[in-house]
């Protein structure tokens, strides 16, 4: 694996900085399973993908295992053709991705299962903008919900994004303090809606591509 600028996960390994979380964004295909994944990981470690130990928590987001349990935190996400990956220490990241495509019913879905305030925003939009704007709040609600280690059985209402495209704000999460988290909107291509998340204090965001990624 080589970024589009000639160096290799393993050289960025040594550049994760306490203060960083590093996000991959990759070309996927769904048959090839977790196998990238373990690649990246494996990059990381220092070790070959086959010794990679992952397990799973009780919601069924995987982490390291064994010795290996307390060397990186991560998240990853893919979407049709696509792949994301988000590796730090000392928090844990969060990520999704979505591939942008008419949502007709996006706001009978926000209806009922989004905030009533992120609902009146979407129905505020025009046609043309919403669609980006339903991706945007959904893949910043999965981003906040993969970090907790929970899925979409929490309940996406429980949990209420504000704020521009750009720069969007957890302002209500149940449970925890709101103001603990922070949202990082991933800048990706056309046809592309990423979020990246994690409880802490702001952190560094560096963003690579692998080369072969359109």
């Amino acid at each position: 694996m080589i970024t589009t600028d000639g160096l290799t996960p393993g050289e960025m390994a040594a550049q994760l900085g306490d203060d960083d979380i590093h996000v991959w964004r990759l070309a996927y295909d769904h048959h090839d399973g977790r196998a990238p994944l373990l690649s990246m990981l494996g990059a990381y470690l220092g070790i070959p993908a086959a010794n990679v130990e992952l397990e799973a928590s009780e919601h069924g987001r995987p982490s390291l295992a064994g010795s290996q349990r307390d060397a990186l935190s991560f998240n990853w996400s893919h979407s049709h053709d696509q792949a994301l990956i988000a590796i730090a220490r000392g928090v844990v990241p969060g990520v999704d991705l979505e591939r942008l495509r008419p949502h007709p019913k996006a706001v009978p879905i926000a209806r009922r299962y989004f905030s009533p305030d992120e609902t009146t925003a979407l129905e505020s939009l025009p046609d043309g903008q919403r669609d980006r704007a339903f991706l945007e709040l959904w893949t910043a609600k999965e981003a906040v919900l993969k970090a907790l280690g929970r899925g979409l059985a929490f309940g996406l209402h429980r949990l209420s994004i504000l704020g521009p495209s750009e720069l969007p704000v957890l302002h209500r999460l149940e449970g925890y303090e709101a103001q603990q988290w922070q949202l990082h909107r991933l800048i990706l291509d056309d046809a592309h809606v990423g979020t990246l998340a994690w409880q802490g204090g702001p952190r560094r965001i560096r963003q690579w591509t692998l080369a072969g990624t359109d």
